[in-house]
């Protein structure tokens, strides 16, 4: 796991890869962009008979944003980065195992984005029905950070090890290959949930996963 961390790091500055930084950047802040607009027109019209109607909307806005953007990012971020996570692994594929390339189908637009969505919608899913398990284990002090690594190092590890299988399987091949594989993806699903939680390295988190997971992927087949 730290020599994929340490491989995925050295190609950063690949520009390839900061291409995609760049792009799921982009689509990450359209996104919140558009949540934003969204929250402030439904709190101005809740709020329209105050005579602060538009200080209230407002805050109430910025408020709601920061709390969409702490619960939200990891799903928005691995859908932005899952549109054009093809590039990413193609990317590792050419500098580290070109041999695989021979076997490579490029992933679909159509394919990433049902992806990214299904992604998405497992973590919103799942950690929604969590929250009340969450809330007790702040008793335990340690318990709700425990589980929630736990639970979104298998999402995470499950979602971004089949951005890489999918270059290469079918989904059948796909169902039979996560079942072979089941630690070293949780593992892989932890190092980026840990990723996600640290200021800064979030923002690369998501690529970086791709990167990793490709190393995982072709280092476990080899």
């Amino acid at each position: 796991m730290f020599g994929a961390l340490a491989l995925s790091l050295a190609q950063l500055g690949d520009p390839r890869i900061l291409r995609v930084l760049g792009k799921s950047l982009l689509v990450t802040l359209a996104l919140f962009a558009a949540l934003g607009i969204a929250l402030w027109w439904g709190m101005e019209g809740l709020l329209a008979r105050s005579a602060w109607h538009d200080e209230l909307a407002s805050a109430a806005t910025l408020v709601l944003i920061a709390l969409a953007f702490w619960f939200l990012f990891r799903a928005v971020a691995v859908l932005a980065v899952g549109l054009f996570a093809d590039d990413v692994v193609a990317a590792v594929e050419a500098k580290h195992y070109p041999a695989a390339l021979a076997s490579a189908r490029a992933i679909s637009f159509h394919r990433a984005l049902v992806m990214g969505l299904r992604s998405g919608a497992r973590f919103i899913a799942i950690n929604l029905l969590l929250v009340p398990v969450y809330a007790v284990l702040l008793i335990t002090g340690i318990g709700t950070a425990a589980l929630f690594f736990a639970v979104n190092g298998w999402l995470l590890g499950r979602d971004l090890g089949d951005m890489v299988a999918a270059r290469h399987m079918d989904d059948a091949a796909m169902r039979a290959w996560r079942r072979t594989n089941r630690a070293q993806r949780f593992l892989l699903g932890l190092a980026a949930t840990g990723l996600f939680v640290v200021p800064l390295l979030n923002i690369l988190a998501p690529v970086l996963g791709a990167a990793m997971a490709t190393h995982l992927f072709h280092r476990g087949r080899q």
